[in-house]
């Protein structure tokens, strides 16, 4: 793998590039199932989230990752 930079890919490059990649690697038929298990979604994730946390401090956040992270060690 090149570690060299690349440039930018438009949004029609990208898509390209990364349905070859796809098919290279999974077929033409895992590449579809593998895109049909992602769906657009809905809402607005970064009003919900403000929502959610909005009586979260950082302290309590960091606490709270620092606790789920011991959790699993």
């Amino acid at each position: 793998m090149s570690s060299s930079p690349r440039p930018a890919l438009s949004a029609y490059e990208l898509r390209r590039e990364g349905w070859i990649a796809l098919t290279q690697r999974l077929g033409v038929s895992g590449a579809i199932r593998f895109l049909m298990q992602y769906e657009a979604g809905h809402g607005d994730y970064t009003v919900e989230r403000r929502e959610l946390f909005s009586d979260l401090t950082l302290d309590e956040a960091i606490a709270r990752i620092r606790s789920a992270s011991s959790n699993h060690d």
